[in-house]
């Protein structure tokens, strides 16, 4: 090979390192710039959050939002200490309940996470609405197991309730547990036969049903009351 030809090939080699070496670069500075402004972000929605409790310490929600941020950030102390705040100005605030017992779990501190889950359990117990409300919560924070006691906290103290029956039967279904799932869609079906989409479950696996023109019943006030969840 000519000289010319040996040093067009190393010049070649060293645009590719040279143009590999900027790229990696500038990606590096794209993280960076991608880190600083998500911290900006959480910065700025900490600030929104302060400046409401500033305004009215005794909100629940602002307070429990901001824990969520501390949480996210690994700050567990200042998400408890919020967590704490929120259910001093509303000891039913379910969400709070379960970040709560989630955080605790994530420090590690698996015994008390366990007897503040039981002890919430065993007070959301008064009611179908509240049990099956803190089932809710365990279950958006990914404690899959509490939620699931909940919900059948829940639909032994009402049996008959649509609301509850269709939330066990998705929960399973979620779960891929198909034969449980069919229990409680036939339940909620039967309960209520004018659900267009347990009918639709329900035929997705397999099972053949109708759904009549008139609504047979009337929706029960607890139903009513649980489509209407604050929280």
């Amino acid at each position: 090979m000519s000289k010319t030809g040996k040093y067009l090939i190393l010049l070649f080699a060293l645009f590719l390192f040279v143009g590999g070496c900027l790229g990696q670069n500038k990606k590096a500075k794209t993280g960076k710039a991608l880190d600083k402004e998500l911290v900006g972000e959480l910065d700025e929605q900490k600030l929104k959050l302060l400046k409401r409790i500033d305004r009215k310490f005794e909100d629940p929600q602002a307070h429990y939002e901001l824990g969520r941020l501390y949480q996210s950030e690994g700050l567990w102390n200042k998400a408890e200490w919020e967590y704490n705040r929120a259910l001093a100005f509303d000891p039913v605030y379910y969400k709070a309940q379960a970040a709560m017992v989630q955080l605790l779990k994530e420090r590690g501190e698996t015994d008390r996470s366990t007897i503040i889950a039981d002890m919430y359990i065993s007070q959301a117990s008064v009611s179908a609405k509240h049990s099956l409300l803190l089932g809710r919560s365990f279950q958006d924070v990914g404690e899959e197991d509490y939620a699931l006691v909940c919900y059948l906290q829940a639909v032994n103290l009402a049996p008959n309730s649509v609301a509850i029956n269709k939330q066990i039967a998705y929960y399973y279904l979620a779960k891929k547990d198909t034969v449980r799932a069919e229990q409680y869609l036939r339940q909620t079906f039967q309960l209520d036969p004018t659900q267009s989409e347990v009918a639709g479950e329900l035929g997705r696996l397999g099972i053949e049903v109708k759904v009549p023109r008139k609504k047979i019943k009337n929706t029960k006030k607890l139903d009513k009351t649980l489509e209407k969840n604050p929280y």
